[in-house]
């Protein structure tokens, strides 16, 4: 695993548990390597609730409520995409605070 990246989710989970948060991840072309860095940490349970996987338009739709308006206006990879996930991601768990990733996977 990437040092760097096990730093940081280490100092997340610090800053989430000092003001008593937990956090859920809207992934998609990463497909969950976010989240496995989070749980690589121990006793990120403490400040980590949930992961939604959404590679597919459908799987936005469906997990995350993302408005198909939204993604044929804007596509899969905009600013409105990703905050619709992760509005999505707060409203479809208990979490406190929310991120998503969304982005272009592979050179093609």
């Amino acid at each position: 695993m990437d040092d760097e990246l096990l730093r940081l989710s280490t100092q997340l989970g610090h800053a989430l548990m000092q003001r008593k948060l937990t956090l859920a991840l809207a992934e998609s072309c990463t497909g969950g390597m976010a989240s496995q860095f989070v749980t690589a940490i121990a006793g990120s349970s403490a400040w980590f609730e949930a992961s939604f996987v959404t590679y597919s338009n459908q799987a936005k739709q469906h997990m995350l409520d993302v408005p198909a308006d939204t993604l044929t206006t804007y596509g899969a990879v905009s600013e409105q995409t990703a905050s619709a996930m992760a509005q999505g991601a707060l409203k479809n768990s208990q979490a406190g605070i929310s991120a998503s990733i969304t982005g272009i996977a592979g050179p093609d």
